[in-house]
């Protein structure tokens, strides 16, 4: 019986110490002594090489490396890439969950594909947070702890608009050249399905058309928001069109850069289409300062790192989430967007140092 009772206490303090190992597996110490708990952060990319998802990924970085300053909990970040495949997201999302992290950031390769990504989280009770390319609302209400941030799109494609409705309206000639009345255009749009690539194109040729100037579409395609892509698209509508093409549209900085490369490469310098971006990337600021491109929509990658990470941060320190800033729905952060022309580009340029 004393030999019972003695095992007993003997597994009663193996137990407790193996509880307390546990717990210190969880913590940190820093430099001043202070434990610190981690906060566990996978986060998957559709393609890190595309240039705005690698700026809010920088952004994310940097974002969690202040946040780690305050000393309340050191942050590990692990940043994947999908390289445009599905099963490697999924892979990853499972590899996320086998080690425990604590929430998982998304920007899915597929939306289509977003249910089966759900479902992994919920069966393991990991928080998803979309970002960049959003999930159908059917997917977003499959579960309580799924969150989206991204951009205002509609904004973004009406802000593209009033870019080419003020030079309209300012020098009507330097923008129809034929006198015809109505401006010839092309558009380069994203990725096929991706919701930002639809509406950007439907809310900028929508709010043009309000304004009462007429539009003639004479091409569109899609260039995957790649400039490469768009530099080949814009090259042949050339070699069709002639000079005929009064504007380029373009869902994104980096198919805008694609076609001024396909202007410059075939030596056009005379009666040049105007050329409209979305995204404020640092390269294409520089086309607005020297009058390659007309203007670009800033989307703010920054707000968008920002965004992520407080709601990262407040859902592991069971904050309050109704105190996150621009949180919709509960679910839903949208950040807003500014025009940017050659009458204001000198002051994004100024900031241009920083990581954008």
């Amino acid at each position: 019986m004393r030999l019972i009772k003695r095992l007993s206490g003997f597994l009663s303090i193996v137990s407790i110490f193996t509880l307390l190992s546990a717990c210190e597996s969880n913590v940190n110490t820093t430099k001043n002594g202070n434990d610190v708990k981690e906060i566990k952060i996978g986060v998957t990319l559709y393609k890190q090489d595309d240039a705005f998802i690698s700026s809010i990924t920088k952004n994310i970085e940097q974002i969690a490396k202040e946040r780690e300053n305050e000393g309340k909990y050191k942050i590990t970040l692990n940043i994947q890439d999908a390289k445009g495949s599905l099963n490697n997201q999924s892979n990853q999302v499972d590899k996320f969950i086998s080690q425990d992290y604590d929430v998982i950031c998304v920007n899915l390769v597929d939306r289509t594909a977003a249910a089966m990504i759900i479902d992994k989280a919920k069966s393991a009770n990991k928080p998803i947070i979309f970002f960049n390319r959003e999930p159908v609302e059917e997917d977003m209400m499959r579960w309580n702890k799924l969150y989206y941030v991204g951009a205002d799109a509609e904004q973004s494609g009406e802000m593209q608009a009033n870019i080419i409705i003020n030079a309209y309206k300012k020098d009507m000639h330097k923008i129809d050249r034929n006198g015809d009345g109505k401006i010839q255009y092309v558009m380069l749009e994203g990725e096929q399905g991706h919701q930002d690539s639809l509406i950007r194109t439907e809310y900028c040729v929508k709010t043009i058309t309000k304004s009462g100037i007429e539009l003639e579409k004479l091409a569109d395609d899609t260039a995957n928001w790649q400039s490469a892509q768009a530099t080949t698209k814009m090259t042949q509508w050339i070699k069709t069109f002639d000079d005929k093409i009064e504007v380029v549209f373009c869902n994104n900085d980096e198919m805008a850069i694609g076609a001024i490369n396909a202007l410059d490469n075939l030596n056009i310098t005379k009666n040049r289409p105007l050329i409209v971006g979305i995204d404020g990337m640092p390269e294409a600021l520089l086309a607005v300062k020297n009058g390659t491109m007309s203007g670009t929509i800033i989307n703010d990658s920054k707000k968008q790192a920002s965004a992520i990470l407080n709601i990262a941060y407040t859902l592991v320190t069971n904050g309050n989430m109704s105190l996150i800033e621009g949180l919709e729905k509960g679910k839903y952060i949208k950040t807003s967007h500014a025009e940017v022309t050659i009458d204001n580009v000198d002051l994004y340029l100024e900031n241009n140092n920083k990581i954008e």
